[in-house]
């Protein structure tokens, strides 16, 4: 029994902390509402200690009147004393709980002003993340999002097709992606490494597969990834991964996906210029690996049911060559 409730008493707490915890924030906006939080929970704890405190007050006069036969009168002033301190107290709560959700919208609204930087756009069932290009254009990825430290970052959140909802719990409440609307959210993160987001509204079958991967990097470390990320494709490195490129590019693939500089193609799937240089395959279904790419390619339906990626109908050895040249691309 011992054992039972310390694991129990474990896997509640483990959720209190992590990089994917609204209990462990890692910016000023998840502070503020942490704050916020904890506020609420100390009102609302008193309000709700005040009930039980009279309560027990009500109880301890009724089993008076009853074991002294006292007749209390309808009109007791201490009791209406209790009464008009009991609707004062919740005066005063109200008061305070609005008053730290005004402040905590101030805090979370401050840099709404701002041009955005990062565009994201939520899919069934993936991210489209498009970076504010120094030059004044856009750089797009996929599924993994990187914010420098220490500096607002306004992002633009839209949908693709049904109701998302963006979420990175370290460092950001929730707000809904809604088709045909454009919502804004400003991040300032303050911690370094990697935290985890997650789609937060019900958006279909593979709804629990539409993760995001977050990165808080270093400014420099952070300009100089955008910097990477702004280039072209790598070439072929072998005659293998050159007829991997040329599979894409005669191919079905090409309908769906672009890679800067090699393939013009679509923009209906992710953009796949730099793919190996993600952690994760098919929004955070897979670990990136030579294995996974392949079983992405071949059997998309088998690892993600529902997904729109089809399946491709390549022959082993084109499936190598494809995923050879994929695994170039960083």
């Amino acid at each position: 029994m011992r054992r039972r409730i310390a694991i129990g008493l474990a896997l509640g707490l483990g959720g209190c902390a992590g990089r994917q915890s609204a209990l462990d924030p890692a910016s000023d906006q998840a502070v503020a509402l942490h704050g916020l939080l904890g506020l609420m929970l100390a009102v609302c704890g008193i309000a709700y200690l005040l009930v039980l405190l009279f309560l027990g007050w009500a109880l301890w006069r009724h089993r008076r009147r009853l074991d002294h036969a006292v007749e209390l009168e309808p009109h007791d002033r201490v009791l209406q004393l209790g009464l008009g301190a009991w609707a004062g107290l919740m005066a005063l709560g109200l008061v305070v709980l609005i008053g730290g959700s005004f402040l905590v919208d101030r805090t979370l609204a401050r840099h709404d002003e701002a041009a955005a930087d990062i565009r994201v756009t939520g899919h069934q069932w993936w991210w489209r993340l498009e970076y504010r290009d120094p030059a004044g254009g856009w750089i797009e990825t996929a599924n993994e999002l990187h914010l420098p430290a220490n500096r607002p970052t306004r992002i633009e959140i839209r949908s693709a097709d049904v109701i998302h909802s963006f979420w990175i719990p370290n460092l950001s409440g929730k707000i809904d992606m809604i088709p045909g609307r454009t919502n804004h959210l400003t991040v300032t993160p303050r911690r370094l490494g990697w935290v985890r987001g997650q789609c937060a509204e019900f958006c279909g079958l593979q709804h629990a597969r539409m993760a995001l991967e977050v990165k808080v990097d270093t400014p420099e470390d952070f300009a100089a990834w955008l910097a990477g990320q702004a280039r072209p494709a790598a070439a072929p490195s072998s005659p293998g991964a050159a007829r991997g490129l040329s599979l894409i590019a005669s191919g079905t693939c090409a309908s769906c996906h672009r890679i800067r500089g090699a393939v013009g193609g679509g923009r209906a799937g992710p953009d796949l210029t730099h793919l190996a240089s993600r952690r994760s395959l098919a929004a955070g279904t897979l670990p990136m690996s030579r294995g996974a790419l392949g079983g992405w390619i071949t059997q998309p339906q088998a690892l993600k049911p529902g997904a729109e990626m089809p399946a491709s109908g390549l022959a082993p050895d084109e499936a190598l060559a494809i995923v050879s040249y994929l695994e170039g691309l960083r």
